[in-house]
């Protein structure tokens, strides 16, 4: 008699990595079967969701589940956030720097940050049943366009920065005491402040 080839899918999320499957009971063999059934899809290394799943942003979910604790920042964070008319080409994910990024099949653009301020700013966002990801504030988001204006231009932090301004509640003294964790962005940011207000 052959197992029911669903058996032990039903004890998983939508999104899946090849670990969680194994431990939910599914065999190699079930798991090649589903994909080729189409009752799963491959979203990229290790990683699968059910075809009947309610849409999702796949390449998101793909970075949740091979990168857990990987946090959205800079362009795709600032875009996210409606601080800049920019279309990232590619998903910016920070990871604490002590982190190997892992292969994924997403368009993804690693950065490192240091692990004693990783933490400042972030938030999750669910990106798919179980699947979370970390979201920089608008505030940390600017602060690290300008900590980065080097690498990103300072034309994505200034337009950032008055993108933020306009919108009501914007507490300018909050961004400062934020900055002063990022002694690189305090003094550009400061200035550019200035000049805006």
């Amino acid at each position: 008699m052959n197992p029911d080839p669903l058996s032990g899918l039903d004890r998983l999320p939508a999104s899946f990595t090849y670990r969680n499957a194994r431990r939910g009971g599914l065999s190699d063999r079930r798991l090649r079967r589903l994909v080729e059934e189409g009752v799963l899809r491959r979203l990229g290394r290790g990683v699968y969701r059910r075809a009947g799943a309610p849409p999702a942003e796949e390449d998101l979910v793909e970075v949740a589940r091979r990168a857990p604790g990987g946090t959205l920042c800079l362009v795709t964070a600032l875009a996210r956030h409606g601080l800049t008319d920019r279309i990232p080409d590619r998903i910016d994910v920070a990871l604490p720097r002590y982190r190997r990024p892992p292969r994924v099949e997403a368009p993804v653009r690693w950065h490192r940050f240091d692990a004693a301020t990783y933490a400042l700013g972030r938030e999750e966002i669910t990106v798919d049943d179980g699947a979370r990801i970390g979201l920089y504030s608008p505030e940390r988001c600017i602060v690290d366009a300008f900590r980065l204006r080097h690498r990103e231009g300072e034309d994505l932090a200034v337009e950032a920065l008055r993108a933020w301004l306009r919108r009501p509640g914007a507490v300018p003294s909050a961004l400062l005491a934020l900055a002063g964790s990022f002694p690189r962005a305090e003094p550009a940011l400061r200035e550019a402040l200035r000049i805006l207000l």
